[in-house]
């Protein structure tokens, strides 16, 4: 398959860098997304485009605005030629009771989390059909299948999600267009940190406790998923060999969602 170009969202860390990377090692362009320092952002771009040997670029829209979404895309597809593969990572968490959790918080995690996977989809899904070649991927969650408590909001989007990768999948199924979604179990990373403390406030125990008995107590294998493990499965369902696999929903979980 000839070099790729891929727009990833929320790719400046955690797993969607993890993506970019590998995406990189297979010596695709790649449109980074994302909040974090300028410096270190602009380090990890010129890591990854020495990685690729193609052309890594940078652009920070806000996944809450339509607009700065739509400026995004453009660049890419400006930047690039065309935009071959779209992932949509881009993701918040909060972790609270129903009754304490904050409005604000949740319009933010359906806009990132779930919404903002619409805007960038409809930007790509017309060109995608008329070239006859597409990859979709969106990065739900295990909890785009099952809940837990105090996970409301974050839920809820992540089962938008897989409901709308089927959609898609559907709409692109005759043009060559693959949509799956991807999800992960626990992944460590700075979203998974962040939510270690809120979890231990909301259940009234230790942070070790939230790790041992919360977390991991989730997945039979009692260790996290890694970020390489998810950007290799990512690489795959762009491949050829994934032309037949679309509106899945891909478990990555050591085993939580077969309880």
């Amino acid at each position: 398959m000839p070099a790729l170009s891929a727009v990833i969202t929320g790719s400046t860390s955690g797993i969607g860098l993890g993506i970019a990377e590998a995406f990189a090692k297979e010596n695709w362009n790649v449109m980074l997304n994302g909040f974090g320092d300028a410096d270190e952002v602009e380090a990890e771009r010129k890591r990854l485009e020495e990685i690729a040997g193609g052309d890594v670029r940078y652009n920070g829209a806000d996944m809450t605005k339509p607009a700065e979404i739509r400026m995004l895309m453009k660049e890419a597809e400006d930047a690039f030629g065309q935009i071959d593969v779209l992932v949509n990572n881009a993701g918040i968490q909060h972790v609270a009771s129903i009754e304490e959790f904050p409005e604000g918080k949740l319009d933010a995690i359906i806009a990132i989390n779930l919404v903002s996977a619409f805007h960038t989809t409809k930007a790509v899904m017309a060109a995608m059909k008329s070239r006859g070649f597409g990859r979709i991927i969106n990065v739900a969650s295990a909890h785009g299948l099952v809940a837990s408590p105090f996970k409301s909001a974050y839920v809820a989007a992540k089962h938008g999600i897989v409901g709308f990768t089927k959609t898609i999948a559907l709409e692109g199924a005759e043009h060559g267009v693959t949509c799956n979604a991807i999800c992960p179990g626990y992944v460590k990373t700075p979203l998974v940190e962040n939510q270690i403390a809120d979890t231990a406030k909301a259940r009234g125990i230790s942070e070790e406790d939230v790790v041992k008995k919360v977390m991991l107590e989730a997945q039979p294998t009692k260790e996290f998923v890694t970020v390489k493990q998810i950007g290799a499965l990512a690489v795959f369902l762009c491949s050829e060999n994934a032309a037949q696999i679309t509106g899945a929903a891909h478990q990555i979980d050591g085993g939580w969602v077969a309880k």
